[in-house]
Protein backbone atom coordinates (compact mmCIF):
# COMPACT_ATOMS: atom_id res chain seq x y z
CA UNK A 1 0.00 0.00 0.00
CA UNK A 2 1.52 3.26 -0.80
CA UNK A 3 1.97 5.96 1.86
CA UNK A 4 -0.54 8.18 -0.09
CA UNK A 5 -3.33 5.09 0.51
CA UNK A 6 -2.22 4.52 4.19
CA UNK A 7 -2.69 7.68 4.80
CA UNK A 8 -6.17 8.33 3.46
CA UNK A 9 -7.13 4.63 5.22
CA UNK A 10 -6.29 6.70 8.75
CA UNK A 11 -8.33 8.68 10.64
CA UNK A 12 -7.60 12.20 10.56
CA UNK A 13 -5.89 14.13 13.32
CA UNK A 14 -7.39 15.91 16.29
CA UNK A 15 -6.11 19.32 16.28
CA UNK A 16 -5.94 21.80 19.31
CA UNK A 17 -6.42 25.68 19.06
CA UNK A 18 -3.99 27.89 20.93
CA UNK A 19 -6.06 27.46 24.07
CA UNK A 20 -5.66 23.85 23.79
CA UNK A 21 -8.70 23.14 23.51
CA UNK A 22 -9.93 20.59 20.40
CA UNK A 23 -10.78 22.50 17.38
CA UNK A 24 -14.40 21.40 16.78
CA UNK A 25 -13.86 20.58 13.13
CA UNK A 26 -11.15 18.45 13.54
CA UNK A 27 -13.40 16.28 15.97
CA UNK A 28 -16.17 16.57 13.02
CA UNK A 29 -13.68 15.28 10.87
CA UNK A 30 -12.84 12.49 12.67
CA UNK A 31 -16.45 11.47 14.04
CA UNK A 32 -17.08 11.42 10.12
CA UNK A 33 -14.40 9.09 9.13
CA UNK A 34 -15.52 6.73 11.95
CA UNK A 35 -19.28 6.93 10.82
CA UNK A 36 -18.07 5.67 7.51
CA UNK A 37 -15.49 3.51 8.49
CA UNK A 38 -16.15 1.60 11.55
CA UNK A 39 -18.60 -0.51 12.07
CA UNK A 40 -18.91 0.13 15.98
CA UNK A 41 -19.52 3.66 15.74
CA UNK A 42 -21.79 3.38 12.26
CA UNK A 43 -24.11 1.36 13.74
CA UNK A 44 -25.88 4.62 14.84
CA UNK A 45 -26.43 4.63 11.10
CA UNK A 46 -28.59 1.33 10.84
CA UNK A 47 -32.42 1.35 10.34
CA UNK A 48 -32.73 -0.51 13.20
CA UNK A 49 -30.98 1.38 15.60
CA UNK A 50 -32.65 4.54 13.96
CA UNK A 51 -36.25 2.28 14.79
CA UNK A 52 -35.09 2.46 18.18
CA UNK A 53 -33.81 6.05 18.12
CA UNK A 54 -38.00 6.81 17.01
CA UNK A 55 -39.46 4.76 19.39
CA UNK A 56 -37.90 6.34 22.03
CA UNK A 57 -38.39 10.29 20.91
CA UNK A 58 -42.14 8.96 20.68
CA UNK A 59 -42.01 7.02 24.22
CA UNK A 60 -40.44 10.06 25.72
CA UNK A 61 -43.34 11.95 24.19
CA UNK A 62 -45.81 9.73 25.47
CA UNK A 63 -45.17 9.76 28.96
CA UNK A 64 -45.00 13.86 29.00
CA UNK A 65 -40.98 14.23 28.66
CA UNK A 66 -40.70 16.48 25.55
CA UNK A 67 -37.34 15.13 24.00
CA UNK A 68 -35.11 17.43 21.96
CA UNK A 69 -36.34 16.99 18.39
CA UNK A 70 -33.12 15.82 16.59
CA UNK A 71 -33.41 14.77 13.00
CA UNK A 72 -32.20 11.12 13.77
CA UNK A 73 -29.87 8.42 16.01
CA UNK A 74 -26.71 9.88 14.44
CA UNK A 75 -28.02 13.64 15.04
CA UNK A 76 -28.21 12.66 18.46
CA UNK A 77 -25.19 10.40 18.99
CA UNK A 78 -23.38 13.30 16.99
CA UNK A 79 -24.55 16.25 19.34
CA UNK A 80 -23.90 13.88 22.85
CA UNK A 81 -20.37 13.44 21.40
CA UNK A 82 -19.41 16.97 20.83
CA UNK A 83 -20.67 17.79 24.94
CA UNK A 84 -18.91 14.81 26.44
CA UNK A 85 -15.92 16.00 24.67
CA UNK A 86 -16.98 19.50 25.45
CA UNK A 87 -17.65 18.52 29.63
CA UNK A 88 -15.11 16.07 29.77
CA UNK A 89 -11.95 18.02 29.32
CA UNK A 90 -9.57 16.38 31.02
CA UNK A 91 -8.25 13.22 31.23
CA UNK A 92 -9.29 12.11 34.57
CA UNK A 93 -12.82 13.21 33.48
CA UNK A 94 -12.89 11.76 29.89
CA UNK A 95 -11.38 8.18 31.42
CA UNK A 96 -14.50 7.89 34.24
CA UNK A 97 -17.38 8.94 31.45
CA UNK A 98 -15.56 6.12 29.27
CA UNK A 99 -15.45 4.07 32.18
CA UNK A 100 -19.25 4.74 33.45
CA UNK A 101 -20.72 4.67 29.45
CA UNK A 102 -18.60 0.94 29.50
CA UNK A 103 -20.36 0.11 32.10
CA UNK A 104 -24.14 0.97 30.83
CA UNK A 105 -23.43 -0.89 27.97
CA UNK A 106 -22.54 -4.07 29.65
CA UNK A 107 -25.70 -3.82 31.71
CA UNK A 108 -27.45 -3.04 28.80
CA UNK A 109 -26.15 -6.05 26.62
CA UNK A 110 -26.94 -8.97 29.65
CA UNK A 111 -30.38 -7.11 29.65
CA UNK A 112 -31.03 -7.58 26.12
CA UNK A 113 -29.38 -11.05 26.38
CA UNK A 114 -31.28 -12.19 29.12
CA UNK A 115 -34.39 -11.50 27.97
CA UNK A 116 -34.16 -12.41 23.99
CA UNK A 117 -33.42 -15.55 25.11
CA UNK A 118 -36.23 -16.35 28.04
CA UNK A 119 -38.67 -14.97 24.92
CA UNK A 120 -36.77 -16.57 22.09
CA UNK A 121 -36.08 -13.19 20.27
CA UNK A 122 -33.96 -13.03 16.89
CA UNK A 123 -31.37 -10.08 16.97
CA UNK A 124 -30.96 -9.68 13.15
CA UNK A 125 -34.51 -8.76 13.00
CA UNK A 126 -36.51 -5.45 14.10
CA UNK A 127 -36.23 -4.87 18.25
CA UNK A 128 -39.38 -2.91 17.97
CA UNK A 129 -40.99 -5.49 16.01
CA UNK A 130 -39.67 -8.54 18.53
CA UNK A 131 -40.40 -6.44 21.58
CA UNK A 132 -44.17 -6.74 20.70
CA UNK A 133 -43.85 -10.44 21.85
CA UNK A 134 -43.11 -9.74 25.28
CA UNK A 135 -45.58 -10.45 27.67
CA UNK A 136 -45.78 -6.83 29.82
CA UNK A 137 -45.23 -3.15 28.97
CA UNK A 138 -42.51 -2.95 31.84
CA UNK A 139 -40.32 -6.04 29.82
CA UNK A 140 -40.81 -4.15 26.58
CA UNK A 141 -39.72 -0.96 28.09
CA UNK A 142 -36.54 -2.60 29.58
CA UNK A 143 -35.73 -4.35 26.36
CA UNK A 144 -35.87 -1.46 23.70
CA UNK A 145 -34.72 0.82 26.38
CA UNK A 146 -31.44 -1.60 26.51
CA UNK A 147 -31.59 -1.87 22.94
CA UNK A 148 -30.80 1.80 22.46
CA UNK A 149 -28.70 2.16 25.08
CA UNK A 150 -26.21 -0.87 23.76
CA UNK A 151 -26.69 0.46 20.40
CA UNK A 152 -25.36 4.16 21.39
CA UNK A 153 -22.66 2.61 23.68
CA UNK A 154 -21.00 0.86 21.64
CA UNK A 155 -20.85 3.81 19.54
CA UNK A 156 -19.54 5.79 22.11
CA UNK A 157 -17.31 3.77 23.58
CA UNK A 158 -15.39 2.78 20.41
CA UNK A 159 -15.02 6.67 19.34
CA UNK A 160 -14.63 8.05 22.72
CA UNK A 161 -11.30 5.32 23.61
CA UNK A 162 -10.15 6.53 19.92
CA UNK A 163 -10.47 10.49 21.35
CA UNK A 164 -8.59 9.29 24.28
CA UNK A 165 -5.98 7.26 22.85
CA UNK A 166 -5.31 10.48 20.44
CA UNK A 167 -5.47 13.34 23.15
CA UNK A 168 -3.58 11.12 25.79
CA UNK A 169 -0.97 9.21 23.68
CA UNK A 170 -1.85 6.30 25.50
CA UNK A 171 -5.01 3.63 24.72
CA UNK A 172 -8.35 3.98 27.32
CA UNK A 173 -8.29 2.01 30.57
CA UNK A 174 -11.20 1.48 32.38
CA UNK A 175 -11.21 3.54 36.12
CA UNK A 176 -8.78 0.85 38.44
CA UNK A 177 -11.83 1.14 41.14
CA UNK A 178 -14.61 0.76 38.54
CA UNK A 179 -12.74 -2.03 36.67
CA UNK A 180 -14.06 -5.07 38.96
CA UNK A 181 -17.91 -4.10 38.01
CA UNK A 182 -17.52 -4.05 34.49
CA UNK A 183 -16.15 -7.85 34.63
Amino acid sequence: MSKAQKEENEPPKLIRDEKGEIEQNSLADLLEFFLNFDQRVAIVRHQQVEELFQWKQKDDREKGVEPYPFENAEARFAIGIFQTVSENNTEERLRQWITDVLEALGQAKQNNEDIAKSYGLMQDVSHVEQAKNLPSEIERQLYLTSCWIESLCTAEVRFLGWVYQELYGKPFEPNAENYANLN
